[in-house]
């Protein structure tokens, strides 16, 4: 048994930007920091480091995060880790890793100066978006709809 499975808790390090593919899917990227603190047993000394994690959210999951997250808000993302592979403008061949979100919890409270605060929803709800053709146990992606080459990827 196999199992790709990816949760963060962090911060969004820039708002998203949402594209839409050839063929009309409309798909969003963002980054999330997730950052960790320890203590070094040799000095004493606290240390920390940060890890920025490219996600990706299709159709509706990602128009919703589009829509209320905003660069600086604490959210949750569980999704599956996907690596693809692209020719750089260089003609060399890059690689980029990514969680392919299938769930969000927007963690923080409202935001306080936006408009759309009054129908954001509230801190702590959970954004799952599923394909209504797809099984419950398996949540849609691309994949499971239609097929979608590197070309179609709009970043």
């Amino acid at each position: 048994m196999d199992l790709n499975r990816a949760t963060l808790i962090g911060r969004l390090t820039k708002d998203p930007e949402t594209r839409t593919t050839t063929s009309g899917i409309s798909v969003t990227s963002f980054t999330v920091a997730t950052g960790s603190a320890w203590v070094d047993k040799t000095t004493g000394e606290k240390k920390e480091t940060t890890e920025f994690h490219n996600v990706v959210a299709w159709r509706k999951l990602g128009e919703i995060v589009a829509q209320y997250m905003k660069k600086g808000r604490q959210i949750y993302v569980e999704g599956r880790i996907q690596t693809r592979s692209y020719d750089g403008q260089d003609g060399t061949k890059k690689y980029r890793t990514e969680i392919i979100a299938d769930n969000i919890i927007m963690l923080d409270g409202r935001p306080a100066s936006s408009s759309a605060a009054s129908s954001a929803p509230a801190a702590g709800s959970e954004i799952r978006y599923e394909a209504p053709s797809a099984p419950a146990a398996k949540p849609a992606t691309p994949s499971d709809t239609e097929e979608i080459s590197v070309e179609d990827i709009p970043f």
